[in-house]
């Protein structure tokens, strides 16, 4: 028996099930890959919902723990991060707070490059399909595209390799038409020899899941560009999907909250105003919510913040001295604000839920409060806030340009006192009110801001469309948004029309 079978037989050992013959050779190319002393390569490890991609990883994991053998799980955003933990059982970070660092203490809004010194170590990031590559103007982190730098992190240092894992099906990053971090030809781009192995053959019966026979139907549309009316779900015939029409949707989304709380629960629309719509519903008619903001009430944070997480971190009086690696950090490097958040910002797309709301005021004619927020994704951390209350409702996914610029003049003109203009950009980044937090509330959300995540019920609205809208990207919303439940699918006032079973 070879080294690599030797290994091919404990990843075997860990894992759940009996391979299928498209799962035994994932363990063979695997085993070839850890084990190949070349330098320049990757692996590609792609798969559709249901075809065990999930315990592949794994068996992968326990494996190279069994082995020693060093390991790093990431993923693109906190809730992702936190499912990879799950099931993998083991600890995973998003992409961000391991391969950027704070540019300086005095320049919080600028993440530079951080230092590999991790050597010989697996990277496995899953959730790729949402890795962009597209910088949009913004720098703030690197060089503004996240899968060059995290091919430059992980392969600058001697003996690491990269596992990319992800589901092509997927909606692809905002603003570009398919995955980069999926693309073998992108990833031959950065001199790399790549290994790819795609999953389609689905093991778990789908007579059993209604939620993976949708999945599996819309893929396969998706696959065959079959895109050009409606896809017949297959609604009442399963007990995991249920038709809801919308006079019953209050006392059924009343009961996932019963049995799941409303971080369980998820509604998936197609876009801000219909989000909008029912956060509004839901907080007044399900969970009694008079106030505008009220305790208990869940947020999404709806763009980067550094200021607070800086604000809140125990102690910034000296920096970290180097020891030779560790968990990556480098001599000159100030500790992560707080552990169980592990980041240096707060990131857009995080989720929160309010303890304590208190001193509601006005400024520069906007509205704002302080709040002491927990987030459920990063090991329940509590950090103190100073809010945005105008975002909660707005039809834009953050503050517009007019109002950026209208809060930032009335906070520049608050400061006359200060005439050198170095002087006064400093006070306004150190202002509370222009670095307050800008958050929506997270009972109701777009898809991409789902993408990542698991909730154990999702309900999902579509809102009106006809014939003529049907794009890819619907199919590829639809079928994301549906393998966002891991036990529950709810469609909402789905038309017969729609359904293989109506």
């Amino acid at each position: 028996m070879t080294i690599s079978e030797d290994l091919g037989a404990i990843i075997r050992e860990n894992f759940a099930h009996n391979p299928t013959k498209e799962q035994e050779k994932a363990i063979s190319l695997l085993s070839d890959f850890i084990l190949c002393r070349e330098h320049d390569i990757a692996f590609l490890l792609k798969g559709y919902a249901g075809t065990g991609k999930t315990s592949l990883l794994a068996a992968l994991v326990r494996t190279m723990q069994q082995l020693e053998r060093r390991v790093m799980l990431l993923a693109p955003t906190g809730r992702a991060a936190k499912v990879l933990s799950s099931y993998a059982g083991a600890p995973a970070f998003t992409i961000h707070r391991k391969i950027y660092r704070q540019k300086s203490i005095t320049d919080m809004n600028v993440f530079q490059n951080d230092i590999n010194l991790r050597p010989d170590t697996l990277f496995i990031v899953d959730e790729a399909s949402m890795i962009a590559n597209d910088a949009g103007g913004s720098t703030m982190f690197g060089t503004g595209r996240l899968l060059d730098d995290l091919m430059h992190y992980v392969y600058s240092c001697e003996g690491c390799r990269l596992i990319l894992v992800g589901d092509t099906a997927q909606l692809p990053p905002v603003g570009e038409v398919e995955s980069p971090a999926l693309s073998r030809m992108m990833l031959e781009g950065y001199g790399m020899e790549v290994t790819e192995l795609c999953l389609t053959q689905v093991v778990r019966q789908l007579e059993d899941s209604g939620i993976l026979w949708n999945a599996t139907m819309l893929r396969r549309l998706i696959q065959d560009e079959e895109m050009s009316a409606f896809p017949k779900l297959r609604g009442k015939s399963f007990p995991d999907v249920r038709v809801v029409p919308g006079d019953e949707l209050i006392e059924t989304l009343s009961d996932s909250y019963r049995r799941y709380g409303t971080d369980g629960t998820i509604v998936v629309t197609r876009s801000n105003k219909r989000a909008n719509i029912f956060n509004g519903g839901i907080r007044t008619r399900i969970l009694d919510h008079e106030e505008e903001l009220s305790s208990g009430d869940l947020i999404m944070v709806a763009k980067n913040n550094y200021y607070w997480a800086e604000k809140n971190q125990p102690t910034t009086a000296s920096p970290i001295p180097s020891k030779g690696g560790g968990d990556g950090e480098v001599e000159g490097q100030f500790p992560p604000p707080l552990e169980g958040m592990g980041e240096a910002f707060i990131a857009n797309g995080d989720v929160a839920i309010v303890r304590r709301l208190r001193n509601e005021r006005s400024f520069y004619g906007f509205r704002f409060a302080d709040a002491t927020l927990e987030f459920p994704d990063y090991d329940r951390t509590e950090m103190d806030v100073t809010v945005l209350l105008d975002t909660l409702q707005s039809e834009a996914p953050a503050l517009t340009r007019e109002q950026q610029e209208a809060l930032f003049n009335g906070v520049w003109e608050d400061y006359p006192e200060l005439t050198n203009r170095r002087d006064r950009m400093k006070r306004l980044r150190e202002d509370i009110y222009y670095n307050a937090l800008q958050i929506k509330y997270a009972y109701a959300v777009t898809c991409h801001k789902a993408q990542g995540g698991q909730w154990e019920h999702v309900y999902i609205d579509q809102g009106y469309i006809t014939e003529d809208m049907l794009t890819p990207d619907y199919f590829r919303w639809l079928y994301t948004a549906i393998t966002r439940a891991t036990e529950q699918v709810y469609l909402i006032n789905w038309p017969d029309a729609a359904l293989s079973d109506a």
